[in-house]
């Protein structure tokens, strides 16, 4: 059947083809506008008027006299008619110059110039040009033309520079490019698209099963807002991510955007902040309007603290450009409305110094706490890091997840990533357990520092010192498990005794705290009963530093201390809002940290000496090994009696 044809047919304009490039392709495309060509004619525009008020300074007027011989050029040089007569090959120039009239206040000068050929083999004394007495100055030029092209290469150079340092500033502004100046306050937000880009969803996040419910609203309202909106529901504006460095912060950020299929800005708070005034607030409403365009979407700002702290009106009066960064976001939060599905997510590990505005109702209203993995955590996260790397099978993971306790999301990837470094290194084909406890030893502790050498009485007293920390931790019933005693030299900690707890923990006890600090002091009293008072080394100096900070935590902090009660002596302020407090009570406190130090010692003095037998004979053993495991340590237990009771009494 014939197709049926319009009786008035409309022209029909084709459309452009469509080309589908691949995902991956770069395409560079190269724009000519009426920009492209705005430089170079300011360019050429400002060396021409540069040249021209170089060439006319003094706005004189020249005429030129050619019919004009030899005597007589050499009459009006006799006469001082000339003030300068220029020789250039076979040409002779006389100049004249006078005061012509006065106009706009400044005098106009009119210039005549005398020029003709001089005959062959004529000197300046043959036309009579060499008279000293004559005030005129003749010069004798090889190029006048060249000459004057050295005079203006100044300038020239001057004028060029200029030009390249305003092109250079343009193109800083314009974000690399010689763009508009404007680009300078665009936002620096990178933007995922999921159609483009690489989609994180929450299967990529190992562990976090409560955060993930938590964001699981936030993702059924960016699919389905109308059934929210229906019942009057109005989703939180900002979510507030709260969390320890690398424990995934903003891969739940992006994995909330991957489950929504939406577009996702991302951009650290440092970025807003530069030192031209405004260009912060310019930049977060450049931010907010381009999210409001690809509604739905997600703005996640990281490290929100450095532009969100606490505002003080005695330091900066509001007027700062950081302050006033925050001021443009919390103004732009006021703004949307319940038609608006854009939401704010941000990332944090200092809460506690974000101002209040930026965290009541109605900006960030809904805080996620993201705490360090557990124990089943990290061997989920163990095993999605895992991938892609050929392991041996003597490898356990729960083995691993539990000697990792305190270890982030970041960091036990980087773990099993120096483990396949050290398998690279020793060529071989998999990883093998020894070699991620090596790694965990490297990530704690440092490398091994096999250059430095010890003598032999070094070598012996840090035994006895490491030894000292082990055993008075071993005979105390609140202290965690040796896990390895080391007399190698690794990284800033030097020799090591590592102590690990069998399990996560929520809260530290006042007994945990007291058996603590006795172990800290159990490697200064074995130099003390070894050697004696006179020979104790440096070696316990981060010992007692750490020492004095768990007993001033106790007593000033903690509220551990009957005396002084359940009051809190050290507030997070800064030093000009320190609290106040009285003589007394500062005499007191010192009083009760140093009591606290004190028994601590002593009790440490007691374990070592009714064990020092013992002590020695573990020492010994170290000194050939170099390195004890937990294993090993407890080896010497078998049929000792505990003392801590007899010896706490």
């Amino acid at each position: 059947m014939a197709p049926k044809i319009p009786k008035n047919p409309k022209k029909i304009t084709p459309k452009k083809p469509i080309i589908r490039l691949p995902k991956d392709a770069q395409v560079k495309i190269i724009e000519i506008t009426p920009r492209t060509f705005l430089y170079p004619i300011l360019s050429v525009a400002l060396i021409w008027a540069l040249y021209t008020l170089y060439s006319q300074s003094g706005s004189e007027t020249i005429t030129y006299n050619d019919n004009i011989g030899v005597n007589e050029i050499r009459s009006n040089y006799q006469s001082g008619f000339y003030e300068e007569v220029i020789i250039s090959g076979n040409q002779i120039q006389g100049r004249k110059q006078s005061i012509s009239n006065i106009v706009w206040g400044k005098a106009l000068t009119k210039r005549s110039i005398d020029r003709t050929t001089l005959p062959a083999n004529v000197s300046i004394t043959d036309i009579g040009l060499s008279n000293p007495a004559n005030p005129t100055k003749v010069t004798i030029e090889n190029n006048n033309l060249a000459n004057a092209f050295w005079e203006f290469l100044p300038s020239l150079g001057l004028t060029l520079i200029t030009i390249m340092g305003i092109i250079f500033l343009m193109s800083r502004m314009g974000g690399g490019g010689m763009g508009n100046p404007m680009q300078f306050i665009k936002s620096r937000a990178k933007m995922y698209d999921p159609e483009l880009d690489e989609v994180v969803t929450f299967a990529d996040v190992a562990g976090s099963d409560e955060e993930k419910a938590d964001l699981e609203e936030v993702v059924d309202f960016l699919k389905n807002p109308a059934k929210y909106k229906d019942l009057g529901a109005k989703i939180p504006r900002g979510i507030l991510m709260v969390g320890p460095p690398g424990t995934g912060k903003t891969l739940l950020a992006r994995a909330v955007a991957g489950e929504s299929g939406v577009p996702f800005f991302s951009i650290s708070g440092s970025e807003f902040v530069e030192m031209f005034v405004g260009v912060g607030a310019a930049r977060v409403r450049d931010l907010f309007r381009e999210a409001r365009e690809h509604a739905p979407s997600i703005i996640f700002i990281d490290e929100i603290d450095a532009i969100g702290k606490k505002r003080s009106p005695g330091i900066g009066g509001g007027h700062d450009e950081r302050e006033q960064t925050l001021n443009q976001i919390l103004t732009e939060m006021d703004g949307f409305d319940n038609e608006t599905n854009v939401i704010i997510m941000a990332a944090t590990n200092r809460a506690d110094v974000l101002d209040s505005a930026l965290l009541r109702p109605g900006r960030f209203d809904r805080k996620v706490t993201i705490n360090l993995p557990t124990l089943e955590d990290r061997k989920k996260i163990l095993e999605v890091h895992a991938k892609g790397k050929p392991f041996a099978d003597d490898v356990r993971w729960d083995r691993i997840a539990a000697i990792t306790i305190g270890f982030s999301g970041a960091e036990l990837g980087n773990l099993l990533n120096e483990s396949a470094i050290l398998a690279g290194k020793k060529s071989a084909k998999s990883i093998t357990q020894e070699m991620i406890q090596k790694s965990i030893e490297k990530v704690v502790m440092g490398n091994e520092k096999k250059s430095l050498r010890m003598t032999d009485h070094e070598k012996r007293l840090t035994a006895l010192h490491e030894v000292g920390h082990a055993i008075v931790g071993k005979m105390l019933p609140h202290t965690d498990a040796v896990h390895k005693i080391s007399i190698l030299p690794r990284g800033g900690a030097g020799w090591v005794t590592w102590f690990l707890p069998e399990k996560d923990r929520t809260y530290t006890s006042k007994a945990k705290y007291l058996d603590e600090l006795a172990t800290l002091y159990g490697g200064r009293v074995a130099e003390e009963i070894f050697f004696g008072s006179e020979y104790i080394t440096t070696g316990a100096s981060s010992d007692i530093e750490r020492a004095t900070e768990i007993a001033r935590a106790m007593v000033m902090r903690y509220g551990f201390d009957a005396e002084l009660w359940a009051e809190n002596y050290a507030p997070d302020y800064t030093e000009w809002q320190r609290k106040d407090m009285s003589n007394d009570t500062r005499k007191l406190i010192d009083e009760k940290v140093r009591g606290l130090l004190q028994d601590a010692y002593t009790l440490a003095t007691r374990i070592i000496t009714v064990n020092r037998v013992l002590h020695e004979q573990i020492a010994d053993a170290l000194l050939i090994v170099e390195e004890m495991t937990q294993e090993e340590f407890d080896v010497f237990f078998d049929g000792v009696a505990w003392v801590p009771a007899k010896i706490a009494m």
